[in-house]
């Protein structure tokens, strides 16, 4: 029907990737998150994102964080801010490795 939203735009499917980033607890701030994209430091699927780009469950992603590379893969968009424990279950590490910092 018209002016109705399709179920694949609701904003519960998808997020900013720099709010995922934040909600999840992979970084501290937002600032921090978006700063991390600008460097290129972030991909989704396989290509860099910035930070205004919606991720939804079941994107890959992969993070440059200081001496880490992290490949996981989202499990879970929230609804509201998640609590500390719930924020684990967003997201599944599939690879984590050590790299020297350039």
């Amino acid at each position: 029907m018209w002016g109705q939203r399709s179920e694949a735009l609701s904003p519960l499917n998808s997020v900013r990737l720099d709010v995922f980033l934040k909600q999840s607890r992979l970084v501290k701030r937002r600032a921090l998150a978006k700063e991390l994209c600008e460097d290129g430091a972030v991909c989704v699927n396989g290509r860099t994102a910035r930070a205004g780009r919606e991720v939804t469950t079941g994107d890959r992603l992969s993070l440059r964080l200081w001496s880490r590379l992290l490949d996981l893969e989202i499990a879970h968009i929230p609804e509201r801010p998640p609590s500390k424990e719930e924020s684990r279950k967003l997201f599944r590490i599939l690879s984590e490795k050590r790299v020297e910092e350039l």
